[in-house]
């Protein structure tokens, strides 16, 4: 049974487009390389950091959820550390909750319901 993760990954914001889609696509051949499968994935895009990281007020925000092995999980943050494109990560393991919560949010299940009426909303 493979364990669920979710890794968020900012980027120093001075990366041109392809340089953001090579740094992306390093980490995902990565996962696939050492057993994992992509679950989902987001791009967040460029965004305000609460506080500045190495002199750097904005980052590139990404989300990588994915299946795999726990031993997977230290090698991807040695990578992390290692590459000076990455300015914070953070990955964490999906229980149960956090899985449904997830399924529920990629199906749009956040949206309201289609039976109700404007006067009701």
């Amino acid at each position: 049974m493979l364990n669920q993760y979710e890794t968020v990954f900012i980027m120093t914001p001075v990366l041109s487009e392809d340089q953001m889609k090579e740094t992306v696509g390093k980490f995902k051949a990565m996962l696939s390389e050492n057993g994992a499968k992509l679950v989902h994935e987001e791009n967040w895009g460029l965004r305000k950091l609460a506080y500045p990281i190495q002199k750097k007020t904005t980052g590139f925000y990404h989300l990588l959820e994915f299946q795999g092995p726990g031993e997977l999980v230290s090698k991807l943050e040695v990578a992390f550390k290692r590459d000076e494109r990455i300015l914070r990560f953070l990955t964490v393991a999906l229980d149960k909750h956090s899985l449904a919560y997830n399924e529920k949010k990629r199906t749009k299940g956040f949206e309201k319901s289609k039976t109700e009426t404007p006067a009701e909303a």
